[in-house]
């Protein structure tokens, strides 16, 4: 199999395991064919009013502040006085379009709706809104349409403003409520002079929707803790004091309105949301109106949490609920069917109904704990419908998991032979007396294996996905058969090494993994890591040979060992870090043109430095950028157009100015960091910043301290670094071949990758979405470009570790794809190991493990694509002009 057959091969494998996860872990929660269900009682209330307040946390609107006064003083008033009130629980994903979901239509998200960016419809579904005679709805026009969308019929109207006005750098982001509230008002003020309008509103079954999006806009510009968000709560609370007062005026005070004010999901303290930490996932509930109980008293009650007591309601009866609770609530309070895809429970203690009978003491008793005992079978039914529900879900997962895994183990020993046989003596020096089995015979039992799984998928009807997962070991293991011989040469070959020293190897091996395993969730695994490489050069003996190296190889590693135990990105914003990291890179680009100029380089040209000369000149640039949009922003005068015109310039030029600049080692590299780090400093919020400058220190020390170690075990001759050409790099026309010490070059690698990923802390603000890393491009909300931006943040780190092992395997004399192959063996035995995890009985650590399954096969998917990446950056030239080509010596 020829390489670019087999890396195109290895992609498609590790795509078809990557979307596996969501098939095994993840269904459509929707089921279908079922009959609407109402409770044939009169409601108590003829309309509903929904506030949901996007990215309002419980503690914001229930703590007191110094002065004991509350940031929303109508509200405290109606959970002391008139209604009832509790926390509503949200699961993750915490971001806008679950949250609404599971709060309008009672089901929690269906997973394929993050391919939409959570904003359209993957599947249509039934809500309280499609239930109703009437919704009118005002707000985000990034929320309104889904349920409009999937509603049957035309009665549910949506008001939204423009997608621009969602503005993280607008200077009162309030507006939008203002906005909510402005247009409801005038909305039923039009209505006196429209009859059918009129007519309408008077009808039964009627909600009213408010979505309120100031607070989430505010959060993320100006973090929850800041006088920004707290206003905005304040200006939320005297808006939803004025339309109640006003639909009351409206309705002539028929005391036929319920009213609910809520939250999607919370907000970190750092101003992002998306993960499960408590203060994204609880939310306030507040309910009162027409069928509500009003406060209920209490002497004691027992929570987990201390917030009774922070919040100073200890004697006010709290009313916890799951947030998809909330739909069969509106639904029960203006008797409208329950949505049918609804999981909630209905909250009885939040209705104020009165009994049935009012007769004798002891008949209306019977009917009490008669009506009581129904309650109690009902929720035990639905306890037992949600396990059936549960299992009916999760029916093929042991199955699927247990195929993906045999592709995953055959995947990998047919690697490791691929490795053996074409890039190592081990099966040479050994013959076998063993033969390998027929081929036909080996092709007529594995078609025969294929298609009893074939015919065993059509018996189930199962999916078309499913026969690619099923089947996709047969030819897998197939391959690894075929290979039977090198597998006997290699046992026969093992046989001879002392066991002593096997079983070291096997341990280092199992501790390496485990290390890197443990990375994805401990972050100071990473520190400890670094820490042991930092001895390295010592346990091995290097430092003897090569002392200045050494030295500066430790002082690098335990820089870098600092950051996975800094706190993660984003949640202490430092723009002077920022700014330090910007004037040090100047420092130290001025210092390589100042030795580069004093040594008379003759491989440097006049085009040379003018390109050295214009990447300064962007790191300058950025640096200014950086600082003056975050002023700006402070100052709450919007994104300079400047600014963002020099934003995005820098970002297109920095994938072109490498090309530009000389293909010798060390020059090319430089100039990969110089336009890389242009792009990085406009995305960097904190001491992130520095990272890029660390990591690639040690990138040019590691690329010296493996020629030391090359030299160190025999095996080449150390090359000439400073004058070493990419472009020339594939007229070597002898490969070495592999040797035990690659495995811990290929191993360095993959910890350096992982240590880009998560030295920082970069995954929380992908998964978490926190837009200040992308204020110099752009302020208005755009999930796929904001994403983009940060996915871009994540994968420079990459860029610059994938170059550095490019360069570590070309002047190690080692084919480009040798190296890679091992480095592909360890990626694979740690998403194995990720894969075998997932079968958790434990659903919020199985969801954990499975999200770490996804970012291992991710970075796998990555580190192959980074490997042409790198290639191309490190051995390409736009030339410009004619030049005179030197070659390596």
């Amino acid at each position: 199999m020829g390489i670019p057959v087999f890396i195109l091969a290895g992609l498609l494998v590790h795509f078809v395991f990557l979307v596996s996860i969501f098939d095994i872990y993840f269904s459509s929660p929707l089921v279908h064919g079922m009959t609407p269900q109402q409770t044939p009682l009169p409601p108590p209330a003829k309309r509903l009013v929904l506030f949901v307040a996007d990215g309002l946390r419980a503690d914001s609107l229930y703590e007191l502040d110094g002065n004991n006064t509350s940031h929303a003083p109508y509200l405290r008033g109606i959970l002391e006085n008139n209604g009832s009130w509790g926390i509503s629980h949200t699961r993750v994903p915490t971001e806008s379009r679950p949250g609404h979901v599971a709060l309008i239509a009672g089901f929690y998200e269906d997973v394929s709706a993050v391919a939409k960016g959570w904003k359209e419809n993957p599947v249509e579904f039934d809500s309280v809104f499609n239930e109703s005679k009437y919704t009118w709805s005002w707000g985000s026009p990034d929320i309104l349409p889904m349920f409009a969308k999937g509603a049957t019929g035309d009665h549910v109207y949506t008001f939204c403003y423009t997608a621009e006005s969602e503005d993280f750098g607008a200077q009162d982001a309030s507006k939008l409520d203002t906005w909510v509230f402005d247009h409801v008002k005038s909305f039923f003020n039009s209505s006196r002079s429209n009859q059918t309008l009129f007519s309408a509103l008077n009808e039964e079954k009627v909600v009213l929707f408010m979505h309120l999006l100031g607070i989430d806009t505010n959060g993320h510009a100006h973090r929850p803790n800041s006088r920004e968000y707290k206003e905005n709560i304040r200006k939320v609370d005297e808006g939803v004091k004025e339309i109640a007062s006003m639909l009351e005026s409206f309705y002539g005070n028929d005391g036929k309105t319920a009213f609910i004010l809520t939250s999607d999901h919370g907000m970190t303290d750092w101003g992002s949301h998306g993960a499960g930490h408590p203060s994204e996932t609880l939310t306030p509930l507040i309910v009162w109106g027409a069928g509500v109980n009003y406060p209920q008293k209490v002497t004691s009650q027992f929570f987990e949490d201390n917030f009774l007591k922070e919040w100073k309601l200890e004697n006010l009866k709290r009313l916890d609920v799951n947030q998809a609770d909330i739909a069969p609530l509106m639904a029960s309070l203006i008797g409208v069917p329950f949505p049918l895809n609804s999981v909630g429970t209905l909250p009885l203690e939040y209705l104020n109904n009165s009994a049935h009978f009012k007769a004798e003491s002891m008949f209306t008793n019977a009917v009490q704990v008669l009506e009581q005992f129904k309650v109690s079978l009902c929720k035990t039914l639905i306890n037992l419908a949600l396990e059936g529900l549960s299992y009916y879900h999760t029916y093929d997962r042991l199955f699927l998991g247990l195929s993906i895994a045999m592709g995953f183990v055959g995947w990998t020993t047919y690697v490791i032979l691929v490795i053996v046989k074409t890039h190592t003596n081990l099966t040479k020096t050994v013959q076998s007396s063993n033969k390998s089995l027929p081929s036909h015979s080996l092709l007529y039992g594995f078609t025969f294996v294929g298609m009893m799984i074939t015919f065993f998928l059509l018996i189930q009807t199962s999916p078309w996905t499913y026969y690619i997962y099923c089947l996709l070991p047969v030819p897998v293991w197939y391959a690894v058969m075929r290979e039977l011989h090198v597998i006997q040469n290699l046992t026969a070959n093992l046989r001879s090494l002392p066991i002593s020293q096997s079983l070291g190897f096997i341990l280092i091996s199992i501790l390496g993994i485990e290390i890197l395993v443990f990375s994805f969730f401990y972050r100071a695994t990473l520190t400890v890591g670094l820490l042991v490489f930092a001895g390295w050069p010592v346990i091995t003996q290097l430092w003897v040979q090569a002392k200045t190296t050494t030295l500066i190889w430790t002082v690098l590693c335990a820089l870098l060992a600092v950051f996975p135990l800094m706190p993660v990105v984003g949640r202490e914003p430092n723009i002077p870090l920022v700014i330090a990291a910007g004037l040090l890179t100047l420092l130290i680009s001025g210092f390589s043109l100042a030795s580069s100029c004093k040594s008379e380089n003759k491989y440097r040209n006049n085009e040379d430095m003018k390109v050295h000369f214009y990447q300064m000149l962007s790191i300058a640039l950025s640096t200014y950028v950086v600082s003056n949009t975050h002023n700006s922003l402070k100052n709450k005068q919007g994104l300079p157009v400047f600014n963002q015109i020099i934003s995005w310039t820098t970002l297109v030029s920095s994938s072109v100015l490498p090309l530009l600049s000389p293909t010798f080692l060390f020059q090319r590299l430089f100039s990969i960091l110089l336009s890389l780090m242009a792009t990085y400093l406009l995305l960097s919020t904190g001491y992130e910043a520095l990272f890029p400058l660390v990591l690639s220190g040690l990138m040019f020390v590691w690329i010296h301290m493996e020629q030391e170690a090359l030299q160190h075990y025999g095996l080449s001759l150390k090359p000439k670094l400073a004058v070493f050409n990419f472009a020339y790099a594939t007229d070597i026309t002898q490969f070495r071949q592999l040797h035990l010490d690659d495995i811990r070059r290929s191993f360095f690698f993959v910890f350096f990758i992982v240590t880009a990923f998560f030295g920082t802390g970069n995954i929380a603000s992908v998964n978490s979405f926190d837009p200040a890393s992308v204020y110099c491009f752009l302020t208005v909300f755009s999930p796929f470009m904001m994403g983009g931006l940060l996915v871009l943040k994540v994968v420079i780190p990459f860029v610059l570790v994938s170059c550095a092992f490019e360069a570590v395997q070309v002047t190690t004399q080692l084919s480009s794809k040798s190296l890679f192959l091992i480095v592909l063996v360890i990626s694979d035995i740690m998403a194995l190991v990720s894969c075998c995890c997932t079968f958790s009985s434990n659903k919020v650590k199985q969801r954990a493990l499975i999200s770490h399954y996804v970012l291992v096969m991710s970075l796998t998917i990555f580190m192959m694509l980074m490997n042409g990446l790198a290639q191309l950056l490190t051995t390409k030239r736009l030339d410009l002009s004619r030049r005179t080509k030197h070659h390596a010596t």
